[in-house]
């Protein structure tokens, strides 16, 4: 499946009813707030504020049926050399109909984020979506570390 199936123009691409977005004027930040606090796994009761800066500082993508948000990825990257995508969530009333894949299309292919030596992500179980696109376990765990604050959202005034 290429990124773009029917239509595109910049930083947006069609599918049907569906649409991607990297406007983030179009975003619905409650509903986004509501996808991410209130049912990930990695971000849980995250504070909107906080949420929207980590938006705002990352090339982001808005997955809509209509006007209606029912999901978002976002990159955080130089532009150059390495990108990390985080925060990918589709509604669970849309999950199974391939839009996930077709999300993943879109960013990978999107022109500003050619040509990376490194891609990372963190997930817990979607790792089969994740390896149709070329990721893999670190090939040397070893030389990647951590600073972990999972209270961050709670102990930690912005």
């Amino acid at each position: 499946m290429t990124p773009i199936e029917d239509k595109s123009q910049a930083g947006a691409w069609t599918r049907g009813e569906f649409t991607i977005s990297t406007n983030q004027e179009l975003f619905d930040f409650p509903q986004i707030h509501g996808f991410i606090a209130r049912q990930s796994y990695w971000a849980p009761e995250i504070p909107m504020a906080i949420l929207r800066k980590s938006i705002a500082h990352s090339l982001s993508f808005g997955l809509f049926h209509g006007k209606r948000q029912i999901g978002i990825a976002r990159v955080v990257t130089d532009y150059t050399t390495f990108g990390y995508l985080a925060d990918v969530f589709i509604d669970e009333t849309y999950r199974g109909q391939g839009l996930g894949k077709w999300l993943m299309a879109c960013i990978l292919g999107h022109p500003e984020l050619q040509g990376f030596r490194r891609w990372m992500l963190a997930t817990r179980d979607a790792h089969g979506l994740y390896q149709q696109f070329g990721f893999t376990p670190l090939k040397k765990p070893e030389t990647i570390m951590e600073k972990h604050n999972p209270d961050a959202y709670t102990k930690v005034e912005r």
